[in-house]
């Protein structure tokens, strides 16, 4: 569980990261925002640059360097484009699968297609009926023989229309212990997919529905042992989609800040800049301290987790600073642009409307809270960082 990377190296990959999301992103977010659909070309564009496997080991081709650096290839990406950071730490999701709970086959077939940017990977777990309550899933794996026969529908999604491999937890029993986890290949029989809903923002990202009817895989396709889905989807939101999502919201957040910059120093009142009138420049410091605490929560949760300690209080406080102080400066951004923040050509509206959506994804700020009362009574059961460390050693 730890890297290797120094800090300059962190540096450094934040160089190219951000060089690449100016050069060939930016220049595509007008057409991104008026189609309002996924972006396959985009998608591949940005896996191929090898960056979903930056938490892969270098024996499966991956770059090995770690959860920092993916927060830092997150964040840089999001900055310029929020669908394309969230492309990004969804398809990670779905190599969390993999590397923690895949065997040796699966690990040496997958993980190097995924770090060349081949295989774009997803991890399905909510169902329609049961929404965030895992354990009310009503989709089914029935084994047949050396097979099991899927049967349900998964919404919500990261990746759904781009993703090639997609990891499905289903039921195989009753209980907690009935939940199984599956890889299920986007050209199997039984498999489809609903037509992509055109959503608020993360224009150019995809979560949508998949639906298994009779679909066939073999035994060979199972995830870790029967009985063990509801750790692959606890460990994966966990340990993955609570950083990962924090990094888009850093991502947004430092877009907001630099947006609300260049308005303050370009734009005159009363014959001086607008960020020199008092009210403004509060509101400016306000978003400054807010943008240095989300970020300072972030690194310092992942940091933990790239030395193998336990920090799940540390990761959830990470998600629900960085969500909750992005939403208030894009607000306090709103304010300061007025009138001309409401307009399609201005960046600050599609900021808004992307950072609400990495509100519910692994758990919205209430359950956060409700989970940081449970650390604070000490009654929080277990820690997924640690037991995840562990199995590493």
């Amino acid at each position: 569980m730890t890297t290797n990377f120094t800090d300059t190296q962190h540096e450094d990959l934040r160089s190219r990261v951000r060089a690449f999301a100016e050069e060939q992103v930016r220049p595509r977010l007008p057409e991104l925002e008026a189609t309002r659909t996924v972006s396959e070309d985009l998608s591949r564009l940005v896996a191929a640059q090898g960056w979903l496997g930056v938490t892969i080991e270098e024996e499966f081709g991956g770059m090995g360097a770690g959860h920092l650096a993916k927060t830092i290839i997150i964040e840089e990406l999001s900055r310029v484009c929020g669908a394309m950071g969230a492309m990004v730490q969804a398809s990670q999701l779905g190599v969390a699968k993999i590397i923690h709970f895949g065997d040796d086959a699966q690990r040496k077939t997958w993980l190097p297609k995924v770090a060349s940017g081949e295989v774009l990977p997803t991890i399905a777990v909510t169902d329609p009926v049961s929404g965030g309550h895992v354990l009310g899933m009503r989709g089914t794996a029935v084994r047949d023989g050396n097979e099991y026969v899927l049967n349900g529908r998964k919404v919500f999604v990261g990746n759904s229309h781009v993703g090639d491999l997609h990891g499905v937890v289903l039921r195989t029993g009753e209980g907690s212990k009935g939940l199984s986890a599956f890889l299920v290949e986007r050209d199997r029989p039984g498999f489809r997919l609903e037509p992509q809903q055109q959503a608020m923002g993360l224009h150019g990202f995809s979560f949508g529905e998949l639906v298994f009817e009779d679909c066939r895989i073999p035994e060979g396709n199972r995830l870790g042992d029967e009985g063990q889905g509801l750790a692959v989807a606890y460990s994966s939101s966990m340990l993955y989609g609570r950083p990962n999502l924090t990094a888009v919201s850093l991502g947004i957040h430092q877009a907001i800040m630099e947006e609300t910059v260049r308005l303050c120093q370009e734009r005159e009142r009363y014959g001086e800049p607008l960020g020199a009138l008092g009210a403004v420049a509060v509101k400016l410091g306000q978003l400054q301290s807010r943008l240095m605490t989300a970020r300072l929560t972030a690194y310092h949760a992942v940091r933990l987790l790239d030395q193998g300690l336990s920090c799940d209080a540390e990761l959830m406080n990470a998600k629900v600073v960085n969500v909750e102080l992005a939403l208030d400066s894009a607000r306090a951004a709103m304010e300061i642009h007025a009138a001309s923040g409401l307009f399609t050509d201005c960046p600050l509206e599609r900021y808004l409307r992307d950072a609400f959506h990495i509100f519910a994804p692994a758990g919205t700020s209430d359950v956060q809270w409700l989970r940081l009362a449970e650390v604070a009574q000490g009654t929080a059961r277990g820690s997924w960082s640690e037991q995840l460390a562990r199995a590493a050693v």
